[in-house]
């Protein structure tokens, strides 16, 4: 699947990586490093055309942060249709949520890859 990243997907990334927001960055601090059950993460990772905030291979899962730009917003749902074609689940969450409520925002990510919280 990473080999059919275009270059400049994989270029975007790399820019992506180096500007996140506060909300990706709080999340980045409990998922790096094997921090949560010991899930490899990786973070705004391309995958095929799309570029996942944070992913797991090992569980197909694409975790989103959303701000308000991605209310109602239709690119996202290809986004989710492309990833769901492919063998992946996609959870997203609002960056108001995970300021506020990391602890939730953890245990359902946990729950998604079914392991305890």
């Amino acid at each position: 699947m990473r080999d059919n990243v275009p270059r400049s997907t994989k270029s975007r990334a790399r820019v992506l990586r180096q500007s996140l927001t506060d909300a990706e960055r709080k999340l980045w601090c409990a998922l790096r490093d094997r921090r949560m059950q010991s899930i490899k993460f990786r973070r705004q990772a391309p995958v095929g055309p799309y570029i996942a905030d944070f992913l797991c291979v090992q569980h197909k899962l694409v975790v989103e942060a959303d701000g308000s730009q991605h209310c109602e917003n239709a690119r996202d749902n290809a986004h989710d249709a492309w990833f769901g074609r492919n063998g992946y689940r996609v959870l997203r969450f609002w960056n108001q949520e995970i300021m506020t409520a990391q602890e939730s925002v953890l245990a359902t990510i946990a729950a998604e890859c079914g392991l305890p919280w």
